[in-house]
């Protein structure tokens, strides 16, 4: 199966340990985005897993690349040039103070890219999947045009199409992801949101959130996504998968967390993963949330798990004791 994602990727700066940042002398150095964080698992897992971006023709650039590359992501469709590479940094939480992440991505050569740098027929040659998240249209108007451009060309090329709501209030408003969200969502088989952001942008109700989606949109697939937090360390998740009219459920994890970052990509790429390969629902729904709740246990931004260990988990195979 080919998957092609598309978004950013960023240099993340974490202070050791649990550090906060006035206290910092020193930060551990990662790459991670949530499109890059998708292929990155889906790479993993066997699959031909394609990530297209632009990034500065620099080392730092080149550093990012080569942390996808390292995976085995393909990245021949990540452009050169700009001036800089998207940072966040990112607080680790503890107990009852919670994680924090604070942008720095205004003006990054990805959201300065210009929708006809992409070679739209080149990218989507021969793929059967393309995911995207509502990050991406986020960062301006340019990156809003090429989401848009490239739903466009991958319907046109026959792709199933996945999206990831991922509403972060951090970097736009209510009023302006409802109305770019309701336009990338026209073009998606597959919905990823959770319960609130269903509700507070798309008007979905308490009950029945996912039939809702499903029949305002036209999705072949809604997944929701729950977490409860308990404390910065640890959390319960799961998930619903609503398809064909049904609704089945993963089953409740309860996890004290190396990472909270990056759990949303790893169930969206079990998802994508799972669906391609004809999953039924309720497997479907075990596979996505196990690889979810594997990532929350290494640092980084990616679920770097492999797949007999997301498939062991979502047999029910969780004893943490060490394999020899």
């Amino acid at each position: 199966m080919k998957i092609v994602t598309l978004g950013e990727i960023m240099l993340r700066l974490t202070p050791p340990g649990y550090d906060r940042f006035v206290q910092a002398t020193s930060f551990e150095a990662r790459y991670g985005g949530a499109e890059a964080n998708v292929a990155t698992a889906l790479a993993i897992w066997g699959e031909d897993a394609a990530f297209v971006s632009k990034v500065p023709a620099n080392e730092i650039g080149q550093a990012a690349i080569n942390a996808l590359r390292a995976y085995g992501v393909d990245t021949r469709g990540v452009l050169r040039g700009g001036e800089r590479l998207g940072t966040y940094y990112s607080e680790r939480g503890a107990d009852s103070r919670a994680s924090k992440v604070i942008y720095d991505r205004a003006n990054s050569a990805f959201a300065l890219s210009e929708e006809k740098e992409y070679d739209w027929e080149s990218i989507f040659c021969g793929a059967d999947w393309f995911h995207i998240t509502g990050i991406t249209p986020a960062l301006g108007k340019n990156a809003e045009e090429i989401a848009l451009a490239a739903c466009a060309a991958a319907k046109a090329h026959g792709a199933k199409i996945s999206c990831d709501v991922n509403y972060r209030s951090k970097l736009w408003g209510v009023a302006r992801a409802k109305d770019v969200l309701g336009k990338l969502l026209g073009y998606a088989d597959v919905c990823i949101v959770n319960e609130n952001q269903a509700q507070e942008l798309f008007g979905a109700p308490e009950e029945g959130t996912a039939a809702y989606m499903a029949e305002k949109f036209g999705f072949a697939c809604v997944a929701l996504t729950y977490r409860r937090t308990i404390d910065a360390l640890h959390n319960k998740i799961w998930s619903e998968l609503f398809i064909g009219g049904k609704s089945v459920q993963s089953p409740v994890y309860s996890m004290e967390m190396i990472d909270r970052i990056g759990g949303g990509d790893a169930f969206a790429a079990g998802l994508i993963y799972a669906l391609g390969h004809g999953f039924a629902p309720q497997k479907a729904a075990e596979f996505a949330e196990a690889a979810s709740c594997l990532k929350h246990s290494v640092p980084g931004d990616a679920c770097v798990a492999s797949l007999s260990e997301v498939e062991a988990l979502a047999a029910g195979g969780a004893n943490g004791r060490v394999s020899r």
